[in-house]
Protein backbone atom coordinates (compact mmCIF):
# COMPACT_ATOMS: atom_id res chain seq x y z
CA UNK A 1 0.00 0.00 0.00
CA UNK A 2 2.88 1.83 0.51
CA UNK A 3 5.47 2.03 -2.71
CA UNK A 4 8.43 3.87 -3.58
CA UNK A 5 5.85 6.24 -5.76
CA UNK A 6 4.09 7.19 -2.59
CA UNK A 7 7.41 7.86 -0.43
CA UNK A 8 8.30 10.03 -3.40
CA UNK A 9 4.74 11.84 -3.45
CA UNK A 10 5.26 12.22 0.29
CA UNK A 11 8.87 13.68 -0.17
CA UNK A 12 7.43 16.30 -2.64
CA UNK A 13 4.10 16.94 -1.31
CA UNK A 14 4.47 16.49 2.13
CA UNK A 15 0.87 14.65 2.18
CA UNK A 16 -0.49 11.34 1.09
CA UNK A 17 -3.41 9.33 1.31
CA UNK A 18 -3.35 5.27 1.93
CA UNK A 19 -6.92 3.85 1.13
CA UNK A 20 -7.91 0.85 3.70
CA UNK A 21 -5.16 1.29 5.76
CA UNK A 22 -7.04 -0.12 8.89
CA UNK A 23 -8.69 -3.66 9.15
CA UNK A 24 -12.61 -3.81 10.14
CA UNK A 25 -11.21 -4.85 13.44
CA UNK A 26 -8.80 -2.03 14.40
CA UNK A 27 -11.10 0.57 12.58
CA UNK A 28 -13.75 -0.88 15.78
CA UNK A 29 -11.17 -0.49 18.35
CA UNK A 30 -10.68 2.98 17.60
CA UNK A 31 -14.45 3.55 17.83
CA UNK A 32 -14.37 2.13 20.94
CA UNK A 33 -11.37 4.24 21.79
CA UNK A 34 -13.06 7.44 20.78
CA UNK A 35 -16.08 6.36 22.76
CA UNK A 36 -14.13 5.94 25.92
CA UNK A 37 -12.14 9.23 25.59
CA UNK A 38 -15.52 11.22 24.95
CA UNK A 39 -17.00 9.40 28.30
CA UNK A 40 -13.78 10.52 30.26
CA UNK A 41 -12.53 13.22 28.83
CA UNK A 42 -8.91 14.15 30.10
CA UNK A 43 -7.53 17.44 31.50
CA UNK A 44 -6.21 18.15 28.16
CA UNK A 45 -9.69 18.43 26.87
CA UNK A 46 -11.24 21.12 25.52
CA UNK A 47 -14.28 22.50 23.24
CA UNK A 48 -12.69 23.99 20.22
CA UNK A 49 -16.01 25.80 18.72
CA UNK A 50 -17.51 28.76 19.90
CA UNK A 51 -20.78 28.74 22.31
CA UNK A 52 -23.09 30.07 19.41
CA UNK A 53 -22.06 27.03 16.75
CA UNK A 54 -25.04 25.21 15.96
CA UNK A 55 -22.62 21.95 16.25
CA UNK A 56 -19.46 21.48 18.52
CA UNK A 57 -15.77 20.74 18.59
CA UNK A 58 -14.39 18.64 20.99
CA UNK A 59 -10.66 17.74 20.99
CA UNK A 60 -8.44 15.40 23.20
CA UNK A 61 -5.12 14.29 23.51
CA UNK A 62 -2.21 11.77 24.64
CA UNK A 63 -4.77 9.39 25.87
CA UNK A 64 -2.69 6.11 24.19
CA UNK A 65 -1.75 5.09 28.22
CA UNK A 66 -4.99 5.16 29.45
CA UNK A 67 -7.24 4.25 26.55
CA UNK A 68 -6.05 0.50 25.42
CA UNK A 69 -7.66 0.54 22.25
CA UNK A 70 -5.77 3.88 20.82
CA UNK A 71 -2.11 1.75 22.45
CA UNK A 72 -2.99 -1.02 20.56
CA UNK A 73 -3.17 0.20 17.08
CA UNK A 74 -0.68 2.69 17.46
CA UNK A 75 2.02 0.58 18.64
CA UNK A 76 0.54 -2.84 17.38
CA UNK A 77 -0.46 -2.24 13.54
CA UNK A 78 1.07 -1.12 10.48
CA UNK A 79 0.35 2.42 10.70
CA UNK A 80 3.67 3.18 12.30
CA UNK A 81 5.33 0.89 9.93
CA UNK A 82 3.71 2.95 6.86
CA UNK A 83 4.78 6.25 8.76
CA UNK A 84 8.52 5.19 8.79
CA UNK A 85 8.36 4.27 5.19
CA UNK A 86 6.92 7.61 3.69
CA UNK A 87 9.74 9.54 6.67
CA UNK A 88 12.29 7.32 5.04
CA UNK A 89 13.11 6.98 8.23
CA UNK A 90 14.76 4.01 10.33
CA UNK A 91 12.19 4.30 12.81
CA UNK A 92 9.16 5.41 14.04
CA UNK A 93 8.77 6.70 17.55
CA UNK A 94 5.28 7.40 18.67
CA UNK A 95 5.00 10.75 19.40
CA UNK A 96 1.35 11.38 20.88
CA UNK A 97 -2.41 10.63 19.76
CA UNK A 98 -5.34 13.32 19.35
CA UNK A 99 -9.04 12.86 19.38
CA UNK A 100 -10.91 15.37 17.14
CA UNK A 101 -14.94 15.40 16.96
CA UNK A 102 -16.60 17.29 14.96
CA UNK A 103 -20.51 17.47 15.31
CA UNK A 104 -23.25 17.35 12.86
CA UNK A 105 -23.44 20.77 11.47
CA UNK A 106 -20.50 22.32 12.99
CA UNK A 107 -19.71 25.77 11.09
CA UNK A 108 -16.46 25.94 12.83
CA UNK A 109 -13.61 25.64 10.64
CA UNK A 110 -9.35 24.78 12.05
CA UNK A 111 -7.78 27.09 10.11
CA UNK A 112 -4.49 27.26 8.37
CA UNK A 113 -1.77 25.92 10.10
CA UNK A 114 1.51 24.25 10.98
CA UNK A 115 1.51 21.35 13.74
CA UNK A 116 5.36 21.66 14.41
CA UNK A 117 5.36 25.02 15.66
CA UNK A 118 3.00 24.19 18.24
CA UNK A 119 5.38 21.15 19.37
CA UNK A 120 8.34 20.52 21.71
CA UNK A 121 9.98 19.07 18.71
CA UNK A 122 13.15 19.63 16.02
CA UNK A 123 13.54 17.14 13.43
CA UNK A 124 11.00 15.17 11.22
CA UNK A 125 7.44 13.91 12.10
CA UNK A 126 4.74 12.71 10.62
CA UNK A 127 0.72 12.93 11.52
CA UNK A 128 -1.42 10.03 10.30
CA UNK A 129 -4.95 11.37 10.16
CA UNK A 130 -7.60 8.04 10.44
CA UNK A 131 -11.52 9.02 10.18
CA UNK A 132 -13.88 6.86 11.63
CA UNK A 133 -16.89 8.38 9.62
CA UNK A 134 -17.37 8.70 6.21
CA UNK A 135 -15.91 12.17 5.04
CA UNK A 136 -17.45 13.67 2.26
CA UNK A 137 -14.61 16.36 0.61
CA UNK A 138 -16.21 19.34 1.31
CA UNK A 139 -15.74 18.38 5.21
CA UNK A 140 -12.38 17.03 4.64
CA UNK A 141 -8.87 18.35 6.03
CA UNK A 142 -7.11 20.33 3.49
CA UNK A 143 -3.69 20.46 2.52
CA UNK A 144 -0.84 22.70 0.67
CA UNK A 145 1.55 20.72 -1.19
CA UNK A 146 4.93 21.28 -0.96
CA UNK A 147 5.00 23.70 2.52
CA UNK A 148 6.58 21.24 4.35
CA UNK A 149 9.61 22.68 2.10
CA UNK A 150 9.03 25.97 3.57
CA UNK A 151 9.96 27.52 6.37
CA UNK A 152 8.11 27.11 9.99
CA UNK A 153 5.49 29.57 10.03
CA UNK A 154 3.41 31.81 12.86
CA UNK A 155 1.21 29.19 15.21
CA UNK A 156 -2.12 31.79 16.41
CA UNK A 157 -4.67 30.68 18.44
CA UNK A 158 -7.58 29.79 16.44
CA UNK A 159 -10.63 31.06 17.50
CA UNK A 160 -8.68 34.78 17.67
CA UNK A 161 -5.59 34.36 15.99
CA UNK A 162 -3.27 35.80 18.64
CA UNK A 163 0.25 35.46 18.05
CA UNK A 164 1.23 31.60 20.33
CA UNK A 165 4.49 31.49 21.90
CA UNK A 166 7.02 33.29 19.12
CA UNK A 167 7.05 36.72 19.03
CA UNK A 168 5.15 38.90 16.41
CA UNK A 169 7.09 39.22 12.96
CA UNK A 170 9.57 36.22 14.62
CA UNK A 171 8.25 33.38 11.87
CA UNK A 172 6.87 33.90 8.12
CA UNK A 173 3.18 34.59 8.63
CA UNK A 174 0.81 31.79 6.61
CA UNK A 175 -0.61 33.95 3.03
CA UNK A 176 -4.67 34.35 3.37
CA UNK A 177 -4.98 31.20 1.14
CA UNK A 178 -8.39 31.16 1.03
CA UNK A 179 -7.96 34.37 -0.87
CA UNK A 180 -6.65 32.66 -3.62
CA UNK A 181 -7.12 29.19 -3.81
CA UNK A 182 -5.93 28.89 -7.18
CA UNK A 183 -2.00 29.79 -6.15
CA UNK A 184 -2.11 27.41 -4.20
CA UNK A 185 -1.68 23.35 -4.41
CA UNK A 186 -4.44 22.37 -1.98
CA UNK A 187 -5.73 18.48 -2.08
CA UNK A 188 -8.47 17.45 -0.56
CA UNK A 189 -10.13 13.85 -0.40
CA UNK A 190 -13.46 12.71 0.29
CA UNK A 191 -12.62 9.66 2.78
CA UNK A 192 -13.69 6.39 4.46
CA UNK A 193 -13.60 5.00 8.03
CA UNK A 194 -10.14 2.50 7.25
CA UNK A 195 -8.74 5.37 5.12
CA UNK A 196 -5.80 7.56 6.47
CA UNK A 197 -3.87 10.49 4.99
CA UNK A 198 0.24 10.60 6.44
CA UNK A 199 1.45 14.56 6.78
CA UNK A 200 4.40 16.53 7.64
CA UNK A 201 4.25 18.27 10.88
CA UNK A 202 5.53 21.22 8.57
CA UNK A 203 2.79 20.81 5.91
CA UNK A 204 0.21 23.60 5.79
CA UNK A 205 -3.85 22.07 6.55
CA UNK A 206 -7.03 23.71 7.51
CA UNK A 207 -10.41 21.78 8.06
CA UNK A 208 -13.75 23.17 7.22
CA UNK A 209 -16.52 23.17 9.12
CA UNK A 210 -18.73 20.09 9.15
CA UNK A 211 -22.17 20.98 7.72
CA UNK A 212 -23.51 17.31 7.41
CA UNK A 213 -26.10 15.53 8.74
CA UNK A 214 -23.41 12.81 10.80
CA UNK A 215 -20.65 13.65 12.89
CA UNK A 216 -16.48 13.33 12.09
CA UNK A 217 -14.93 11.35 14.61
CA UNK A 218 -11.04 10.98 13.96
CA UNK A 219 -8.00 9.93 15.69
CA UNK A 220 -5.03 11.66 14.51
CA UNK A 221 -1.93 9.10 15.61
CA UNK A 222 1.71 10.93 15.27
CA UNK A 223 5.06 9.25 14.95
CA UNK A 224 8.79 11.02 15.09
CA UNK A 225 11.78 10.19 12.85
CA UNK A 226 15.12 9.32 14.35
CA UNK A 227 16.47 12.29 14.04
CA UNK A 228 13.75 14.26 16.29
CA UNK A 229 14.62 16.14 19.35
CA UNK A 230 13.34 17.28 22.18
CA UNK A 231 12.94 21.09 22.51
CA UNK A 232 12.50 22.46 25.83
CA UNK A 233 10.21 25.62 25.53
CA UNK A 234 9.55 28.44 27.44
CA UNK A 235 5.90 28.21 27.21
CA UNK A 236 3.35 25.10 27.54
CA UNK A 237 3.20 23.26 24.01
CA UNK A 238 0.14 21.96 22.64
CA UNK A 239 -0.31 19.12 23.86
CA UNK A 240 1.70 20.09 27.13
CA UNK A 241 3.94 17.37 28.80
CA UNK A 242 3.86 18.27 32.38
CA UNK A 243 7.73 17.67 33.84
CA UNK A 244 9.10 16.22 30.61
CA UNK A 245 11.77 18.98 30.61
CA UNK A 246 13.05 17.18 34.29
CA UNK A 247 13.38 14.55 32.48
CA UNK A 248 14.70 15.10 28.81
CA UNK A 249 17.35 17.31 28.37
CA UNK A 250 17.24 19.98 25.49
CA UNK A 251 18.27 18.37 22.18
CA UNK A 252 18.09 15.31 23.42
CA UNK A 253 16.63 12.40 21.53
CA UNK A 254 12.91 11.16 22.45
CA UNK A 255 14.44 8.44 24.38
CA UNK A 256 11.42 8.04 27.25
CA UNK A 257 8.73 5.50 28.09
CA UNK A 258 6.18 8.62 27.08
CA UNK A 259 7.50 7.59 23.51
CA UNK A 260 8.00 4.12 22.25
CA UNK A 261 9.78 2.67 19.76
CA UNK A 262 6.27 1.62 17.64
CA UNK A 263 7.95 0.37 14.70
CA UNK A 264 11.08 -1.44 14.24
CA UNK A 265 9.15 -3.61 16.96
CA UNK A 266 9.76 -3.30 20.36
CA UNK A 267 8.91 -4.32 24.11
CA UNK A 268 6.03 -2.41 25.10
CA UNK A 269 4.48 -3.40 28.61
CA UNK A 270 3.43 -6.46 28.12
CA UNK A 271 3.41 -6.47 24.72
CA UNK A 272 5.41 -6.75 21.38
CA UNK A 273 4.70 -4.02 18.95
CA UNK A 274 4.78 -6.22 15.71
CA UNK A 275 2.81 -5.17 12.53
CA UNK A 276 -0.23 -7.52 13.24
CA UNK A 277 -3.77 -6.53 13.09
CA UNK A 278 -5.21 -5.88 16.69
Amino acid sequence: MVDDAAVEAFARDGVVVVRGLLSALELETLQTAVDEVVAAPSDRSKIVSTDGDPGSFFEDFVRWQDVSGLEQVALRSQVAEKAAELMDATTARFYHDHILIKEAGTTQPTPWHQDQPYYNVNGRGISVWIPLDEIPRGGSPEFWAGSHLGPWRMPRSFLDEQAQWFPEGSLTEIPDIDADRSAFDIRQWALSPGDAVFFSFLTVHSAPGFPFEHRRRAVSLRYLSEDARHVVRPWTTSPEFPGLADELADDAPFDHPDFPIAWPAQTVGHATSSSVNC
